[in-house]
Order: C-alpha cells, then structure tokens, then sequence
C-alpha cells in the first residue's frame, strides 16, 4: 500500500511539472488547493489508464517496438497521457492535453520526473 501511494505521488508531482513546463497541458483552479486534488486525481486516473490499456496496446504494436527498435514507446506514452485527459474532462477534472505533440512532449517530461524521483525515493519494488 505504502509503494502505491508514494508512485501516485510521484506520478502527480510529474504530472504538475509537465504541466508547469508543457505549453498545451493545462491544471486549472481556483487555489493550490483544488489544482493538488486534482493533480493526485488524475495522477490516479492516469495510473489506471497505464495498468488497463497500456499493456494491451503494447500487445498489439509488437512489430512496431521491433521496427522502430523501441521508439513508439514515446507514442504510446503520449497517447496513454491524452486518454487520460480525455477521461479527465468526462470526469470534470480541471487537466488537459491540448493535441498530440503537447502529450508527447508531457509523457517525455513525465517519465523523466518520474525517473529521478523513484531514483531519488527508491523504489522497493
């Protein structure tokens, strides 16, 4: 449970500062407050999103990890943070990706604040 709740958290301080850097992800409120409830929701949507579908997506592009040596990862990670804002707006959360290359240069940021933070932290698992 403790190795949950600290990579939902690191995923939603990613997921802040992708949005801090990112030009068209936007976290929208009224005070810090309401953008920190709803950067931990999405970062939990978001984690769903990469549990569920991420793994059958994966299944399906094989030849294209082995054509492209591994690179469409980077698509896959975008699209996966653009369905989560799509699910966001269907759940009335203040987060959006504005178009593919905003999620692309989002998931690239994400995964890189991730990174060091579970580097950073340590990660038990």
């Amino acid at each position: 449970m403790k190795g949950f709740v600290i990579k939902t958290l690191i995923n939603a301080a990613a997921i802040w500062v992708a949005a801090w850097i990112v030009a068209g992800i936007t976290l929208t409120g009224d005070d810090w407050q309401h953008k920190s409830l709803t950067v931990i929701a999405v970062a939990l949507l978001f984690g769903v999103v990469n549990w569920l579908i991420k793994p059958v997506v994966k299944l399906f592009s094989i030849p294209l990890f082995i054509l492209t040596l591994g690179l469409i990862t980077f698509v896959i990670n975008a699209l996966m943070l653009w369905l989560t804002s799509w699910a966001s707006e269907k759940l009335n959360l203040d987060f959006h990706v504005d178009g593919f290359w905003a999620a692309l240069f989002g998931a690239l940021i994400i995964s890189l604040v991730s990174w060091g933070l579970n580097l950073a932290l340590g990660d038990e698992d």
